[in-house]
């Protein structure tokens, strides 16, 4: 008997990756899709998007992966924002589409999309529901600290900043490793994204990791705990 189901979901996966490249990744076009499907949207449609993006990009020439690997990856971004269905699911789709777009994206070829996909890729991890939390935690922090072998302060101060944020909660909230040394990986973090993230150019960042500081600070076990809440109210 064929597999209906499979069939579906095939039909499905196709329907929202064309509607991903014609709209451009338009959340107007692509959200009510992944409404209309929300049943579609499991550990299975990740199983399926491997399956057939592996095989179309090794079946494309140059420039048609490319151009799929892009489609990809934005659609991995969009399913990794969209607030409803089942979180998990959809953060492993995420993963997913990330992770087979890296073998065309590579860092030796695309150094940046590399760099953006590694960071995309810590994010998803970072929030990701199914798996051991400490190992997520621990992908999550390898991801920044790839990203930020291209994403420098040089070359890339605005991402290299809101990377050190992302690396600085990923600390934050480490499981793995010494609590004491983790939270001061963090404060170091924070701090950095601060020389970027100024008062002046960029207050909302700014705030948002002056927050993210704080917050660090509260925890910290270093140091004289009354000067660390000081800091922390600061």
């Amino acid at each position: 008997m064929p597999d209906n189901t499979y069939d579906a979901q095939l039909d499905f996966l196709l329907q929202v990756l064309q509607a991903t490249a014609e709209s451009g990744g338009d959340q107007q076009v692509v959200y009510p899709l992944l409404k209309a499907n929300i049943d579609k949207l499991n550990d299975r449609l990740a199983e399926l998007l491997r399956v057939v993006a592996t095989t179309r990009l090794a079946e494309a020439e140059a420039y048609q992966a490319g151009y799929l690997a892009a489609v990809i990856g934005t659609f991995s971004d969009l399913i990794q924002e969209f607030p409803l269905g089942d979180k998990a699911s959809n953060i492993e789709i995420a993963i997913t589409g990330y992770e087979v777009i890296l073998t065309v994206f590579t860092c030796e070829a695309f150094p940046e999309n590399w760099a953006t996909l590694q960071n995309n890729l810590g994010l998803a991890y970072y929030d990701r529901i199914t798996g051991e939390k400490a190992q997520n935690l621990e992908d999550a922090i390898a991801c920044y600290q790839l990203a930020l072998e291209v994403r420098t302060r040089e070359a890339f101060p605005i991402d290299w900043a809101s990377i050190q944020n992302n690396l600085g909660l990923a600390y934050n909230n480490r499981i793995i490793g010494e609590k004491s040394q983790n939270l001061e990986d963090a404060i170091a973090c924070y701090k950095l994204a601060l020389e970027v993230r100024t008062r002046e150019a960029f207050p909302i960042d700014w705030a948002s990791t002056q927050n993210n500081l704080g917050l660090a600070y509260s925890e910290r076990i270093t140091g004289d705990k009354s000067q660390n809440l000081e800091d922390a109210f600061a």
